[in-house]
């Protein structure tokens, strides 16, 4: 059996599995199929797994009713499996059953993790973390829903296979996943594509008030509360609209400002050829890869922009 995950199972009857605060496809793909494959091949280690709720369209994958969303149990684990969570902080609430775990183990791809469990599984050049995962099982073993969950994870951080990160490893796998008979197709389109009528709104109030600077280089749209609290939409809702901004002819760099709180703002980037955008979101505490990025930035829209821009500004200059 080709399976890397059961060299960390050793005389473990616990498990427990947290991703990364505000969980994406990746996030919840790789989280989900971690928890079924332990379930289906591991039965005798009991397995928890912690993440913030999840947006409905990752509903789809087996056991996420499953997942415990609150923080209040007295809990000590054999092991803690956090994924897809470039630093500790980042899995929020489940920061205490890290800290008290026998034993932790990162599997993750961004390039801006310094590597913070006993052991660090850490590809950057790997497009997701599900293709990360996907390395560490036994394919033999991965049913239907295991590869279904892998796949959802792989196409949201890949874009659907478009952006740079897709490699012929990302393919390989995705060919066998594939062959487990999933309903790709059907899930390409409802996970990825797929809008409500009110999301598609909202896309299109977010590209009407962008705006562009350094003579077209850079897009800049920011969801302010009024706008957010006008369509009663989440953060989640926004899935998809900083791709549609990248894709702007002229574009390097789009950036999309999402309102949390009183002067509080959520920072999405994302560059094309040249802009290191987790260099930048790694000034102000955030990180992620080369091309995609984000961060938490305090003050006004206009501090919030200005301050970025400087750095986006000076990584045009380099380049020109």
């Amino acid at each position: 059996m080709h399976d890397k995950i059961g060299g960390y199972l050793e005389n473990v009857t616990t498990a427990v599995i947290a991703g990364h605060t505000r969980p994406d496809g990746d996030c919840a793909g790789s989280t989900l199929a971690l928890y079924n494959y332990l379930r289906d091949n591991y039965p005798q280690v009991h397995v928890d797994l912690y993440l913030e709720p999840v947006a409905e369209v990752y509903k789809v994958i087996k056991n996420a009713d499953q997942i415990i969303s609150d923080y209040d149990r007295d809990e000590t684990y054999d092991v803690f499996f956090a994924l897809d969570s470039s630093d500790k902080e980042r899995l929020a609430g489940a920061v205490k059953y890290f800290d008290t775990a026998k034993r932790t183990v990162c599997i993750d791809h961004h390039i801006s993790n310094e590597g913070y469990a006993d052991e660090n599984i850490v590809f950057p050049k790997a497009s997701s973390t599900c293709e990360v995962l996907a390395t560490l099982m036994d394919m033999d073993t991965v049913d239907v829903d295991v590869a279904e969950a892998l796949y959802i994870g792989i196409i949201c951080d890949t874009g659907c296979f478009k952006h740079s990160n897709t490699s012929e490893q990302t393919m390989n796998i995705t060919g066998k996943l594939i062959s487990k008979g999933i309903r790709f197709s059907k899930l390409t389109d409802e996970v990825f594509y797929q809008k409500t009528y009110m999301q598609n709104q909202l896309l299109g109030r977010c590209l009407l008030e962008s705006f562009l600077v350094f003579s077209g280089k850079c897009i800049v749209s920011v969801a302010d509360r009024k706008v957010m609290d006008f369509y009663e939409a989440q953060s989640s809702d926004l899935e998809g609209v900083i791709d549609q901004m990248r894709i702007t002819k002229g574009v390097e760099v789009a950036v999309l400002l999402t309102e949390i709180g009183d002067r509080k703002y959520k920072v999405s980037m994302r560059s094309n050829e040249f802009v290191d955008v987790a260099k930048i979101a790694g000034i102000y505490g955030g990180g992620g890869h080369i091309r995609a990025a984000g961060c938490t930035m305090s003050g006004t829209k206009y501090d919030v922009i200005n301050n970025l821009t400087m750095f986006i500004e000076e990584q045009l200059i380099q380049n020109d």
